[in-house]
């Protein structure tokens, strides 16, 4: 790649759009693999998404709470990611209003209503600011879009799709999943729903997940070439697997295997079976995706009681609503029976909001303002949620092996005694969480991804459900993520037209692209 280009503002890195015709099309696994690509390529390059509806987020080297999948972009652009990276973090707190993060610090809360009112008008200059100061720093920045450009009741607040391309006059390929069948109405239906202005920087289109011989493909590529006159950029084959951090909430069904994933067989002679409480408004639920990546433990998503029956551990994941997902545990009995297992001395494990949950009692004033509520007993705990949010990168040790994790709370937790701290600083000072019998709970996201920690906790585990189970010595969770973001790097080396992409990426959208009427009304 050549490098820089001149645009208003001084010498700044090209740009690419990726939009989509629908959510879960395939944008963060297109813009991961594109980043992945440049990266091999000696590109300096990094990940960009305006504004993300999430409640799967992660913290940052410097304190800001940003989307996972923008942070996984970041690892496949091999760099560090940033705040820049995902200035308009919305996480959701229910179906009308969400937390608003604001260049990773949450601001406030707002309705759907009052956020496209006139907010996110707002904004508009603060993400064409951030995108402005990552193409000086790098050559190149893959945007990920939201949803579809096409939402024509959203296009005049729009930040995110063709509102930030026109901003920023950058190329927009558009990404369909040929898997859900009707992507030729999709990409055609998306460019003539646009006005012509959005319509001269939609450059072309990307099919995903196509299963199949290419070959039946091409004619209806190339009658869509010839209906819009924009060339389709690439044929991704579907492959099981790829899904990185998603934003748009749980890929799978409660009752499958976690997203995609394939059960290696266990080093040991047992499985050790994993139950996951499918709880409302669920947060970071990639804090398991280590547990799935160990041979032999197989890791479910349930929402009925009698599924806890032969589980070996239980886990309340994290929530944006702690005192709602309480609720909705005692309503669906799995409150009542994750109790007996507790007696009964079996496994359970908390984190974040589910930690929360464990506890003797919460006082929330902040997230569902419903006073103090009694938790499930479970662990020596007390919780008050505080306005300002905990935001750390924390380091220690647990169970003699060293752990690292992160921190995304309000609720600020009491520990007033239990066997032991679950989180330490290695001199037995404790750092946070606690064991109470065969009950665990922490506020630290992403621990499980520890190798060493891993492993000696499924030991606990298995010793403690009596299961012949034994951790595999050489499974490393980081490997298993850089292997997955080289995959996505070899979809696309292998089958996009890289040499368009790269024109597209340096020198814009072409000239003289034809409007597809009607356009947008």
């Amino acid at each position: 790649m050549n490098g820089r280009f001149k645009a208003s503002g001084g010498a700044v890195g090209g740009g690419l759009l990726v939009a989509g015709t629908t959510s879960d099309a395939g944008k963060s696994v297109v813009t991961a693999g594109i980043c992945r690509w440049l990266a091999r390529q000696g590109v300096r390059v990094a990940p960009f998404k305006a504004q993300n509806m999430s409640l799967n987020s992660f913290v940052t080297r410097e304190g800001a709470e940003i989307g996972r999948a923008q942070a996984m972009q970041a690892a496949a652009a091999r760099v560090e990611p940033t705040a820049l990276m995902n200035p308009v973090l919305l996480k959701p707190g229910s179906d009308r209003s969400s937390q608003v993060v604001l260049l990773g610090k949450a601001v406030g809360e707002l309705s759907a209503r009052g956020y496209h009112a006139g907010r996110q008008e707002q904004l508009l200059g603060t993400v064409t600011d951030c995108l402005q100061e990552l193409r000086r720093t790098y050559d190149a920045v893959i945007c990920e879009g939201a949803g579809s450009p096409a939402e024509i009741n959203l296009r005049r607040t729009d930040i995110v799709n063709m509102g930030l391309a026109r901003a920023a006059r950058i190329p927009v390929m558009v990404v369909g999943d040929i898997d859900r069948g009707g992507v030729f109405a999709s990409f055609f239906g998306t460019t003539a729903l646009l006005s012509k202005e959005d319509q001269a920087l939609v450059a072309g289109y990307l099919v995903n997940k196509f299963r199949g011989d290419v070959t039946l493909l091409e004619p209806g590529l190339e009658m869509l070439r010839g209906l819009t006159g924009r060339q389709t950029l690439g044929v991704l084959p579907f492959s099981h697997g790829l899904g990185i951090d998603e934003e748009d909430g749980l890929r799978v069904s409660l009752r499958g295997a976690v997203r995609e994933s394939v059960v290696a067989p266990p080093h040991g002679a047992e499985v050790l079976r994993v139950a996951v409480a499918a709880v409302p408004l669920m947060s970071n639920f990639t804090d398991v995706d280590a547990l799935a990546a160990e041979p032999g433990v197989v890791v479910r998503f349930v929402d009925r009681a009698e599924e806890l029956a032969d589980a070996d551990l239980v886990v309340l994941p994290g929530t944006r609503g702690t005192v709602r997902a309480l609720e909705w545990l005692r309503e669906r009995g799995l409150a009542d029976a994750v109790v007996r297992r507790a007696a009964e001395g079996r496994p359970v494990l908390g984190i974040c909001g589910g930690f929360q949950m464990l506890g003797e009692r919460i006082e929330d004033d902040i997230e569902s303002k419903a006073g103090t509520v009694d938790g499930l007993g479970l662990l020596p705990v007390r919780v008050r949620f505080a306005a300002e949010k905990t935001l750390a990168r924390p380091v220690g040790e647990a169970l003699g092996e060293p752990v690292a994790g992160y921190e995304i709370h309000h609720g600020v937790a009491e520990v007033t005694g239990g066997d032991e701290p679950f989180m330490s600083d290695g001199q037995g000072r404790s750092l946070d969480g606690c064991r109470a019998g065969s009950v665990w709970g922490t506020h630290w996201h992403g621990s499980l991804e520890s190798d060493g920690f891993r492993r000696a906790f499924l030991r606990r585990v298995a010793a403690d459900a009596g299961r012949a189970f034994v951790p595999a010595p050489d499974t490393s969770f980081a490997t298993l993520r850089e292997e997955q973001l080289d995959r996505l790097g070899d979809l696309i080396e292998e089958h996009a037209d890289t040499a368009a992409l790269l024109r597209l990426i340096e020198e814009g959208a072409p000239e003289g692209l034809p409007f597809v009427p009607p356009g947008a009304p």
